[in-house]
């Protein structure tokens, strides 16, 4: 359906609750309420989301994102609201089979829903007939309520109650509208522009369907075709093979030339990677040795993105070789068996650097990038497997970006079902004997990691013994010292509490509620 009155009035309605529940509030039970909303006038308005099996899965994404951050309320849960959602709507206002051209919709409506809302807002026909019968009931209006008026103010002086009830109103009218004025800030009319823009952009339609168009134009499943010579020069690949290839690049044994080029440059590279996942196998998998501090640190610091990067460009050589016809020459069996050797070969090394970052994790513990690295080498191994895949079934690129695109997006709600700084002071601490604990680390996680900081106080108390002397008063406003962990955690708590004391019921989720009730036994029970 196109943009009308209803669906300005959605916007409207988006707004003003977009104001009032996110006012001087953190991201919680407001942040679902207003996605419920959003996703209510989404379906009410739009029949064909309704119907679109797409738009239920990302819902359901959405969904479980949204009970993460009423269970969690950590900022990758946040994440995955906000990116869920705006892939459920871009679904739902378009038709779209791509998460990458679905974003790209999401973007554009950013961009062109305030012209949207402006537009329907003061030159909707329809809203100006409605505003025309207003005007004719107002001019037969002007008469009967004059003489209402009137006639109320002689009653009024003639019968005392009813002069002490309109006194009593009008104290009342006056009440109301001082609280009003006291309660108005710039702040919250700020928030209701923004409101507004957020609605427009999640419930306005656009007219155009280039993206839409541009999306289904595309095709999972390679299709061979004659590319003329016009063609061929024009294309950059072609431009890049004939750099190196010379003459050989052209003619009837072109394809031929090009299949027994990939043929040794993936052999060589096999060569190459075998060697290394062999030096792999010997010192990582077979003879480790945890002493060598030194080397295994500058492995994972230094040697793991390298490879991570080397792995990525693998794949794009897999890509480059099997772009384009030469996925159907006949004689390409050797050219797909070097491919799957490259791959299988790569997938040993995502499982070598995963090697080196578990042995550090086991050292060092728990954090944030060697989290990442976990993650990223799960991206990795699912694109090895969209590629392998690609080269067997022949598909496009664009199958290629459109799966691993959603296989990413799946993994982020998953990742958003774990509070991660809970599991890391959890890991960490469980294993403070072994570990080299960094404190100051575990001290800027989150405030869910309170009661786990407090029931290892004592540990806390006996690294900050063992400190040395040496303090500095300007870690913390409060006038810490780096080595005053008792202090610091405090000090936390004591944030904590006093920024939940400026929150309402909008705010509240079950990891803050846990730490509040945690701390009120903690004081009780002293």
């Amino acid at each position: 359906m196109q943009n009308n009155s209803t669906a300005i009035r959605w916007v409207l309605a988006g707004g003003v609750l977009f104001s009032l529940v996110f006012f001087h509030e953190k991201l919680a039970l407001n942040l679902v309420l207003f996605d419920l909303f959003i996703l209510a006038a989404l379906f009410l308005q739009y029949a064909e989301a309704r119907q679109n099996a797409a738009v239920r899965w990302f819902a359901l994404g959405h969904l479980t994102s949204l009970a993460m951050l009423v269970l969690h309320n950590t900022v990758l849960s946040v994440f995955a609201c906000v990116i869920t959602l705006a892939l459920t709507v871009a679904y739902g206002l378009y038709l779209h089979r791509s998460p990458w051209y679905a974003g790209a919709s999401g973007i554009a409506n950013i961009f062109v829903s305030p012209y949207l809302f402006f537009r329907d807002l003061f030159t909707n026909q329809k809203r100006e007939k409605k505003k025309r019968k207003w005007t004719k009931l107002i001019r037969f209006a002007i008469l009967p309520v004059f003489l209402l008026v009137f006639f109320f103010g002689i009653y009024s002086i003639g019968n005392s109650a009813l002069n002490q009830f309109t006194e009593k109103l009008i104290n009342e009218i006056s009440w109301a509208l001082e609280r009003f004025i006291e309660t108005f800030s710039w702040g919250r009319f700020l928030l209701l522009l923004l409101g507004l823009m957020v609605s427009s952009a999640l419930l306005l339609k656009r007219h155009s369907r280039h993206l839409s168009e541009k999306d289904l134009a595309h095709d999972d499943d390679l299709q061979r075709k004659r590319i003329t010579w016009a063609e061929r020069s024009h294309n950059p690949f072609y431009n890049l093979v004939a750099t190196f290839m010379g003459k050989l690049a052209t003619g009837m044994m072109a394809l031929k030339n090009e299949n027994t080029t990939g043929l040794i440059s993936l052999l060589s590279l096999n060569a190459l990677l075998l060697v290394v996942n062999i030096l792999d196998l010997n010192n990582i998998w077979l003879n480790y040795d945890p002493s060598k501090e030194q080397a295994m640190s500058q492995l994972v610091h230094e040697g793991t993105y390298v490879l991570i990067f080397s792995i990525v460009m693998a794949m794009m050589v897999v890509l480059f070789f099997f772009k384009g016809n030469l996925n159907f020459y006949n004689r390409n069996k050797w050219l797909k068996y070097g491919a799957y050797c490259w791959i299988i070969q790569n997938t040993f090394l995502v499982a070598s650097v995963f090697m080196r970052d578990l042995y550090y994790i086991q050292r060092h513990g728990l954090a944030y990038k060697r989290l990442g690295v976990l993650f990223f080498l799960l991206m990795v191994l699912i694109g090895l497997i969209s590629v392998a895949l690609k080269v067997k079934n022949r598909k496009t690129n664009y199958y290629l970006l459109r799966v691993n695109a959603t296989a990413a997006i799946i993994v982020l709600v998953m990742a958003s079902t774990v509070h991660w700084d809970e599991l890391i002071a959890g890991y960490n601490l469980s294993r403070k004997d072994k570990l080299d604990l960094d404190v100051p680390f575990l001290l800027t996680l989150s405030d869910k990691t309170i009661p786990l900081l407090e029931k290892n106080i004592a540990f806390l108390q006996q690294l900050e013994d063992k400190a040395p002397p040496k303090v500095e008063r300007d870690f913390y406003d409060a006038g810490s010292c780096n080595a005053c962990f008792v202090e610091q955690l405090k000090y936390k708590e004591k944030q904590f509490l006093k920024k939940q004391s400026a929150y309402s019921w909008l705010s509240w989720n079950y990891a803050d509620n846990y730490v509040k009730r945690y701390l009120t036994y903690l004081s009780t029970s002293h």
